[in-house]
């Protein structure tokens, strides 16, 4: 894939122009957006997203359109596992609806350049370091393990690390519009909004640990990387107001992601295995056996995948809200009876 400097600069302008229109036209102004609002921009984001992705299949072949697509479902997916916890963080800290989109935008921006930064760390080892692979594979691995059988009901506004913040810095109770900071009696004091911004960037600090190395597991092309990851954040602001009740009813998307980050570690170390170049691993010669798992099969594979979860999860919370329904009747009957 021939991606020239200028392809480069044009790509990362229009992305940083497309953040900039977000903020003037639907974040500088404190509003609850509706459903229709929420539901036109993510329609528009994805959209725009497919159609890049065609664009690449289109001019640079579909093998490089495949890893895209594949790349870009996993990041969206990935992007709505972080909003749940972005949901968290802003309950945690009883952020005032209005201001949740400013919130969101700030945490988007933050998370778009820590991945920046860890595209450009993986690209650098990739290109020097064929070994690794391996490092990524067992990174995934043992990050799906995590994700299968992490708990979700903590709060990571009551974690270590905002303790640790709150300890050095002093905070107002109550907020004050959308202000970061304050000053009261001659002392400046900083917001709970601006503790929600630290806690949401440490939150993506923490997932682009598993992103980056997932996608890299797709394809070794930073520029798709780049822009798949991109095309997830852009939008994820409308997203979250579009389904934020949803959030709550998608059980079973840890497990599903947990399957997903599984089977691209273990792609990644059968990569590894095939191009090995390690002398203590089979004398440092490559271990040809070992197969290549063909884009198209990741694509269908997380395609699949995160259908399943996304099903099963709406059908376990469908059958749990019956199940109460009927103990709730019967306990009104027993009342009316005693």
């Amino acid at each position: 894939m021939n991606i020239t400097p200028l392809i480069w600069v044009i790509t990362i302008a229009v992305t940083i122009a497309f953040f900039v229109y977000e903020f003037f036209v639907h974040v500088r102004k404190p509003h609850e957006p509706t459903i229709a609002e929420s539901a036109r921009w993510s329609a528009f984001y994805i959209g725009l997203a497919l159609l890049f992705g065609v664009g690449i299949g289109v001019v640079s072949g579909w093998t490089y359109g495949g890893e895209y697509f594949a790349g870009y479902l996993t990041e969206k997916a990935l992007s709505i596992d972080n909003l749940f916890v972005f949901l968290l963080v802003m309950t945690g800290f009883a952020v005032p609806k209005i201001y949740q989109q400013k919130v969101l935008m700030i945490g988007i921006v933050i998370a778009l350049i820590l991945r920046g930064i860890f595209i450009a760390v993986g690209a650098a080892l990739i290109a020097n370091f064929s070994w690794v692979f391996y490092l990524f594979g067992a990174l995934l691995l043992v990050l799906a393990y995590r994700q299968a059988f992490a708990h979700g009901d903590s709060n990571p506004a009551n974690g270590k690390f905002m303790r640790f913040v709150r300890r050095h810095l002093a905070v107002t109770d109550e907020y004050h519009g959308d202000r970061l900071t304050v000053r009261k009696n001659g002392r400046r004091f900083v917001t709970p909004m601006l503790l929600t911004i630290i806690a949401i960037g440490f939150v993506d600090l923490i997932f682009a640990v598993d992103s980056i190395p997932a996608i890299y597991g797709l394809t070794e092309e930073a520029y798709i990387v780049f822009t798949a990851n991109a095309f997830a954040l852009m939008g994820l602001r409308q997203l979250f107001f579009l389904i934020g009740g949803l959030l709550e009813r998608l059980v079973y998307l840890a497990q599903g992601l947990a399957v997903i980050l599984a089977f691209i570690g273990v792609k990644l170390v059968l990569h590894a295995m095939h191009v090995n170049e390690l002398p203590f691993i089979n004398g440092g010669e490559p271990m040809l056996w070992a197969p290549e798992i063909p884009i198209w099969f990741s694509l269908v594979f997380i395609g699949t995948t995160i259908a399943v979860a996304t099903v099963a999860s709406l059908l376990k919370t469908r059958g749990d809200r019956h199940d109460e329904d009927v103990h709730r009747a019967s306990n009104e009957t027993q009342k009316k009876l005693s």
